[in-house]
This record gives C-alpha cells, structure tokens and sequence, in this order.
C-alpha cells in the first residue's frame, strides 16, 4: 500500500491525467491475469510457501527499480509501467499463494478465524502503509520506495521461517494429467457451487464498477487539496474500517445469515461510493472511505471463508488463483476502467456511476443467485454443490 501511494502519486504528478493513473492498473492486470491460474495449478504441485517467496523476491527487485527510477529516469513514464508488469508477475505466483498457504498453518476447526486475523494483520498493514507511504513521500520518492523493499524483504524472510503441515494434494498431482486440464479443474470446481460462484462473481463486478480508489490522487490533489500527506489519509481510512471489521469478526465470525450480510455489504459499499464521489469535504471522504472499506471487508470475509471451507487440499492453489482472478485482478482492471472513465466524463460523475452499477449489481446477483443471498452459514464442499 505504501508502494501503491508512491507510483499513484508519482504518476500523476508527472502526467496530471486520470487516463494514465489507469494505465497503472493496466499494467499491473495484463500479468496476473495471463499467469495466475498456472501460479495456482503450481500451487497444487509444490510447496505455496516457495510460490509465496517467489513472488515476494519479484516485489523486492520491482522496489529496488523504483527507487533506481527517482534517481535517473527523469519524466518519462514508461520504466515505471514496465516495473508495473513485472509486479503484476510477482503477485500472480504471491497472490494466489497466499490464499493456498493458510489452511496448512491453522487447524480446520480454526480456519475461519484464522481468515479473519489474517485480514486484519492485512488490513493494520493497509492502515500503516498509506500514511507511511505519504509521510515517506513527503520527504522523497526514492525514501518511499526503499521503505516498500524493507518491508516486501522482511515479509520474504517471515515466508521463508514459516512451519505448518505440508500439502498432502502435492505426490496425487504427479500425474499424466494435461495441464490445462488440471487448470480448468479449479474453474469448473467453482462453476458446480452456485453460491460460491456468486460470491466470487459478486465481488468482482462490485470492485470492478467501485474503483474510486484509483482515482484517489486526483481527489487529494485537485477536489480536497490535502497533498501526498491526504492521500494517504483517504487510503488509510478504507483500511481502518476494514480492520476494525476483521477484528470483530475475528472474535466474532459470522455464523448467521451470511448470505444476507453479504448483500447488505454490498450495499453499503456502493452507496459509500456514492457520497464519496459527491464528497468535497475532507472529513466527509474520510467517513465515506471508513464505510466502504469496512463493507468491503464483511464481503471479503464472507467469500474468503466460502472459498477455504469449501475446498478440499488438492484444489486449493487452483481454487485460490480463480478467486484471486477474479477478484484480486479486477482492482487493477477497476482502476483502469476508473482512469479511462474519469478522463471522458470527469472524475466525479465516474466514481458516483460506479457506486450506482454496484447498487444494481446487487439486484441482480439478488435475483440470479437467491441460493446465495438465503445461505445461513459457511458449508462444507459438497453442501454447495446445486
């Protein structure tokens, strides 16, 4: 995230166009979407914590490249976009790794707390990262960007120490199975359980239409003239109403009419947008922001939670890297959907038209997945199968 803060900020200082805050969406997305599904069949055949690593050293390399752009690259925007791919390259193998890791470090019967504080530790990180990635920045792009290679650095370190049990799915692929085969084994797994599929899809479409968060530059420099310090002000306050979420719901997992929740987040997150885009007030934004971000992480609990209870060990990395396309990509084709949007029809009416397609897209998914919308509590694999 402070990573995030620094290339936004820097790309739109350099450009002062919304179309080119898309583009580092774009460059980002073109990767993880050609890549992660086989990251995620890897997954299946070998240890996620190599795959983890993997993509954890890209990040540091991918860091080290900014910080060498502040010192010689001048204006020019192109390296930036260039480290951008290869980021999104990195986070291909790390993402869906990620996701596979968790139920081999956890008991099953504690795996959906252990969801939950996984997202809030994330979320703390997406709290701290903001305001440090604009403070850093205040004092100078090249000191942003060697704080983001600490931390992706220590985070390796962190994988590499890690213990849990090992994945038993890893000798029964050792097959003569085609690759592609297994590859759309993980799609079809999720294709069998509706509501699976309509959580995954939901909170595509939802990321996808809501991407006020790439436009964020533009609302901190030229709508709320609160500086590189403001925006990560406004980014940290989507995270702060996440972790706050993560940390009830890791003491209090949701039990209950999940389904129900579910939708209501998602109502929630698209009327947040809407007064966010409509907002000229820094304190209102903000409030705008805690809203949304803690909307999002009801949603993302839920789902997450759907997606690791559902799926047995030998589908895990396959499972993950479809959700994680799904859902892990479409902030990145959000954000170029967002920057393409705002520079045809103004920064504002974008991010208000796209809370409005989320309020609408829960109306459908409503009425194409009821199955959804009436589930209690978080089943096991074969009670989603319709």
């Amino acid at each position: 995230m402070t990573q995030a803060v620094a290339i936004g900020w820097t790309i739109y200082q350099l450009s002062s166009s919304a179309l080119a805050l898309g583009f580092v969406g774009l460059a980002e997305f073109a990767p993880m979407a050609l890549l992660m599904l086989p990251a995620g069949e890897l997954c299946d055949r070998r240890d996620p914590r190599r795959m983890l690593s993997l993509g954890l050293a890209l990040q540091v390399l991918c860091a080290g490249g900014f910080l060498a752009l502040t010192w010689i690259s001048g204006a020019r925007l192109w390296p930036y976009y260039l480290i951008l791919v290869l980021s999104g390259v990195g986070r291909a193998f790390a993402e869906p790794a990620s996701q596979a890791v968790l139920p081999f470090l956890v008991p099953a019967e504690r795996l959906s707390s252990a969801v939950a504080w996984s997202s809030s530790v994330w979320q703390a990180a997406v709290i701290a990262g903001p305001a440090l990635g604009g403070i850093a920045y205040s004092v100078g792009a090249g000191e942003a960007f060697a704080f983001c290679g600490a931390c992706y650095l220590t985070a390796l370190l962190a994988v590499a120490m890690a213990g849990g049990r090992q994945c038993s799915a890893t000798p029964k692929l050792a097959t003569s199975e085609n690759r592609l085969t297994r590859i759309w084994e993980g799609v079809r797994f999720i294709r069998s359980r509706r509501p699976l599929m309509g959580a995954i899809s939901l909170d595509l479409v939802s990321v996808l239409l809501g991407g006020a968060t790439a436009l964020l530059p533009i609302y901190a420099r030229d709508i709320l003239n609160s500086g590189p310090a403001g925006l990560g002000l406004l980014r940290s306050a989507t995270a702060i109403g996440a972790c706050l979420v993560a940390l009830y719901q890791a003491r209090y997992p949701p039990d209950c009419r999940v389904g129900f929740q579910l939708f209501v987040a998602v109502v929630a997150f698209g009327t947040g947008t809407i007064v966010f885009g409509l907002s000229t007030s820094l304190a209102l934004s903000l409030s705008a922001l805690f809203v949304i971000g803690a909307a999002d992480m009801v949603s993302v609990n839920i789902r997450s939670s759907l997606v690791q209870s559902a799926t047995p060990d030998a589908f895990r990395g396959r499972v993950s890297a479809v959700n994680m396309l799904f859902v892990g990509t479409s902030s990145e084709l959000g954000a170029f959907e967002s920057g393409l949007l705002a520079s045809i029809i103004g920064t504002v009416p974008c991010v208000v038209a796209g809370g409005i397609g989320v309020l609408l897209a829960a109306a459908l998914w409503d009425r194409a997945f009821p199955t959804l919308r009436r589930l209690d509590r978080i089943p096991t694999a074969d009670s989603l199968i319709e």
